[in-house]
């Protein structure tokens, strides 16, 4: 591995491939909270009222029920991909940086595995 040659100076330092998977996953999970958001918009303005009742009886509902766990996953999905280039644009030490990969991985999966529960126990008759 030579220093002379710009080739030299970048081998060995990792595939070039792997932004590919990344920013394709966030274009797609963009593009997935651009149907599921409207649709979540429409469904609840066209509810009759917004009382306890009919919204828990929305929710207990197959579609709508399947729609919110799929905002869920992939809102979360989404929002962690960002902070993730963010953290690696921003945050140089190392110290910082673990702290900062830990609660970027477990912040959003706690999140959405509550909102999953919560609307699993509406949709299965829970109390």
């Amino acid at each position: 591995m030579g220093n002379g040659t710009s080739i030299g100076r970048v081998r060995g330092l990792g595939s070039s491939h792997e932004g590919t998977h990344h920013w394709l996953t966030a274009r797609l999970t963009a593009v997935g909270n651009l149907v599921l958001i409207p649709f979540l918009i429409v469904s609840l303005a066209l509810l009759p009222d917004y009382a306890y009742a009919t919204v828990r009886g929305w929710v207990a509902r197959p579609l709508p029920s399947i729609a919110l766990i799929l905002i869920m996953i992939n809102t979360f999905t989404h929002a962690r991909m960002g902070v993730q280039v963010m953290l690696e644009d921003y945050v140089h030490e190392e110290g910082g940086k673990i702290a900062a990969w830990l609660l970027v991985n477990i912040v959003p999966f706690a999140a959405a595995a509550f909102g999953i529960l919560s609307v699993l126990r509406i949709a299965l008759g829970g109390a």
